[in-house]
């Protein structure tokens, strides 16, 4: 465990398997809606359930900066450990709750404890990968996200053949075991840039002082506007896909959800697995030629999307569907492979997490927004006129990530 040469890829490794965990944990109980409301009659209301999810969503957006900030500034280490373990004793209590009340508490718990992972799991992961290897490195690690999410949707399938009960029960108990995992074979990076001011001359500032001055100094970034213009532009078609694409395939196919369900699902999380392989080899390779490499391929992805929007929505035939959700896929998995090493080109490992945080907190807001129109237009009909006009957008932002995103070097340091 001590060899230097591979250990950066062990990070990865153990990250990989957090990640899953965190998608895993929370998509578990929107599969498990019709074996729950049994015990818990709360639930058979669809209002209530969808408070339930609600609740997840808006506290994992407003905890984001505030969970990039405190990556940014303790041991991450120990912040990942906490954060898993939190999470999945919640996920354990879960499958103790007799009233909504529990469950929707636990639930907000939930999303202040999973938001602290991702902004502390990525910058740890660039921090220990340079540009030869960093965009896979983050590729990889983003297929556990994938991975999480698609055996997540097996948590009725457990559920049926055990409990709901016993589901929670167990799932909570192998994170539980994970992070005493983490606890023996993850460390630090010993160089990490802490940002915070009792290191530096000068008298110290509060926490709340050196985490203003953080954000001041991000927001007088331009580049990173336009990062988190482009980042929330794209996370409208990722996240309707996320909670839409079922319902699209079923409706456009004229299939039932038993069907369009996993088709959709499988399609989308296969290709996306493609994507950002694909995606972070060629940006690795790019990066070394061309300081704007990274900038290329992550266009090449977002591009990808566009046309695969547009079959989407307009497409009326199993070949054109399926095809754009692969399509789809692919693009979004050579985008999401290169968004926190395009990152590192701009910001200082000083202030990344909390840089990313931001972002991670306006990709959810953007999700939930759109989660909502196409809830709207699913009922007008409009599902697939509104899903290709995302292409739309899609559009502008590649443009503007193209033409204003001008890098100087292939990693911004301290210096």
């Amino acid at each position: 465990m001590n060899n230097k040469k591979y250990y950066p890829w062990i990070v990865v490794a153990l990250l990989w398997g957090v990640a899953l965990l965190n998608y895993m944990d929370r998509q578990m109980l929107s599969t498990m809606k019709s074996a729950m409301m049994i015990d818990i009659t709360e639930l058979e209301s669809a209002t209530n359930f969808g408070r339930l999810m609600a609740v997840f969503l808006w506290i994992y957006g407003l905890m984001s900066p505030v969970a990039g900030m405190i990556a940014d500034r303790i041991n991450r280490k120990w912040l990942i450990v906490g954060s898993l373990f939190v999470w999945s004793f919640v996920t354990l209590m879960m499958g103790y709750s007799t009233d909504f009340n529990q469950i929707y508490i636990l639930r907000a718990i939930m999303g202040v404890s999973e938001a602290l992972y991702i902004p502390a799991g990525l910058s740890l992961i660039t921090d220990y990968h340079q540009e030869k290897t960093r965009s896979l490195a983050v590729g990889i690690h983003m297929t556990g996200l994938y991975t999480g999410q698609a055996l997540g949707g097996f948590g009725a399938t457990i559920a049926g053949a055990y409990s709901w009960e016993t589901t929670f029960h167990w799932f909570g108990i192998i994170g539980i075991a994970y992070s005493l995992v983490l606890i023996l074979f993850l460390k630090e990076k010993k160089d990490h840039t802490v940002a915070r001011l009792d290191s530096e001359p000068g008298p110290k500032e509060s926490p709340v002082k050196a985490a203003i001055k953080g954000m001041g100094m991000l927001f007088v970034n331009i580049s990173f506007w336009i990062i988190l213009l482009y980042f929330a532009t794209s996370s409208l078609p990722g996240w309707a896909t996320k909670n839409w694409l079922p319902t699209l395939f079923s409706e456009n196919l004229s299939i039932d959800m038993s069907e369009a369900g996993p088709l959709s699902t499988f399609t989308i999380a296969i290709s996306s697995f493609i994507g950002v392989i694909a995606g972070g080899i060629l940006s690795d390779k790019w990066i070394q030629r061309n300081v704007r490499g990274r900038i290329y391929t992550g266009s090449i992805g977002l591009a990808l999307t566009i046309p695969a929007l547009l079959l989407l929505g307009f497409g009326d035939s199993f070949a054109m569907i399926v095809g754009g959700g692969l399509c789809f896929g692919i693009g979004f998995g050579i985008f999401d492979a290169n968004n926190m090493p395009i990152l590192c080109q701009f910001v200082s490992p000083r202030y990344r997490a909390t840089a990313y945080g931001i972002m991670n907190m306006t990709g959810v807001f953007a999700g939930a927004i759109i989660t909502k129109l196409l809830g709207e237009s699913t009922d007008a009909g409009n599902l697939g006129h509104d899903f290709a006009m995302m292409a739309g957008l899609v559009f502008v932002a590649l443009v503007v990530e193209v033409i204003f995103l001008r890098p100087k070097t292939v990693n911004m340091t301290d210096k």
